[in-house]
């Protein structure tokens, strides 16, 4: 049989293998640092309206995730939204024709960017702006024009209504 002493330290050694292991875990699944950083290059677009839009929601293309948001700014001068988006650098070969918008994952889900490609041969590097942006889908503004839509038909068919009666 083994010593006392010897079973003694290799269940430490398990316990130290344990608590490493799942504090490696515990960082790679919140995303709050990243131990093993991808590179990446930076690229830019402007949005009328981002919504819930925030810095490390995920860059996607066709539902994969291809890089986060890593700055939202205001710029001064149009007063739009300026999205920096860190993209992994594996993914070069992104057209820079491409469009890119804000979408909501589910019904009440968070908002991620997703780019279309489209079909240049020059692609996107490090510092290039997405030319063609679409804006986030803001539910309560359509709910809201669709109440007013809906309260302003009954009144302003009567007004027509009315106009006919009228001549």
């Amino acid at each position: 049989m083994l010593p006392q002493r010897l079973i003694e330290s290799l269940v430490g050694l398990f316990l130290l293998f344990a608590v490493i292991a799942l504090t490696v875990l515990a960082f790679k699944v919140s995303g709050l640092t990243s131990l093993f950083p991808v590179k990446t290059y930076t690229v830019t677009a402007s949005f009328d309206d981002i919504g819930g839009l925030k810095v490390r929601s995920p860059v996607k293309i066709s539902g994969v995730q291809i890089g986060e948001v890593s700055n939202i700014a205001l710029d001064p001068v149009t007063f739009r939204a300026i999205v920096t988006m860190q993209i992994e650098t594996k993914f070069n070969t992104i057209p820079d024709d491409s469009s890119a918008g804000i979408f909501t994952a589910g019904l009440l889900g968070d908002n991620y960017i997703a780019i279309t490609p489209m079909y240049n041969t020059t692609y996107l590097t490090n510092g290039s702006k997405i030319q063609v942006t679409r804006s986030a889908m803001i539910l309560e503004k359509l709910i809201g024009q669709l109440v007013y839509k809906i309260g302003n038909g009954g009144s302003s068919n009567s007004n027509k209504d009315g106009d006919k009666n009228a001549k």
